[in-house]
């Protein structure tokens, strides 16, 4: 029986833009950002076509780079399915049992486990199935 650990495991990919509290930019960040910039230009000294396509380039950039993101952690979740995890419950206690199927939600992927939902960053073990 083969076992890997997974510890700190976690969708960092998620930002502001689903309401998960962190401390990185997410994409609605960035555009919120450039319109303001748009918004209090001077109109005497207007924003430059080259900085603003570099700016749009670079959003462009953020968005795949997350899209990227979302789907390798799909696919490592999905690589899961038929095998045995543990990982810790709200209150604390090690639960343990085979994983059925992922779901995916605005971008967060969970592991079904029977009936319940465990998120990826609550697996502290996988093993293949017994």
């Amino acid at each position: 029986m083969s076992t890997t650990a997974i510890n700190g495991y976690s969708q960092t990919n998620q930002t502001n833009t689903t309401g998960k509290a962190n401390d990185a930019l997410g994409k609605n960040d960035f555009l919120k950002m450039l319109v303001t910039q748009l918004r209090y230009q001077d109109p005497l000294k207007p924003m430059e076509d080259k900085e603003f396509i570099a700016q749009m380039a670079q959003f462009s950039s953020l968005e795949q780079m997350q899209n990227m993101n979302t789907a390798m952690i799909t696919a490592q979740a999905t690589n899961l399915i038929g095998k045995e995890i543990s990982w810790l419950d709200d209150q604390g206690n090690t639960k343990s049992g085979v994983v059925s199927a992922v779901t995916t939600y605005e971008g967060v992927s969970k592991l079904m486990v029977g009936e319940t939902s465990v998120s990826l960053d609550k697996v502290f073990k996988v093993a293949a199935k017994s």
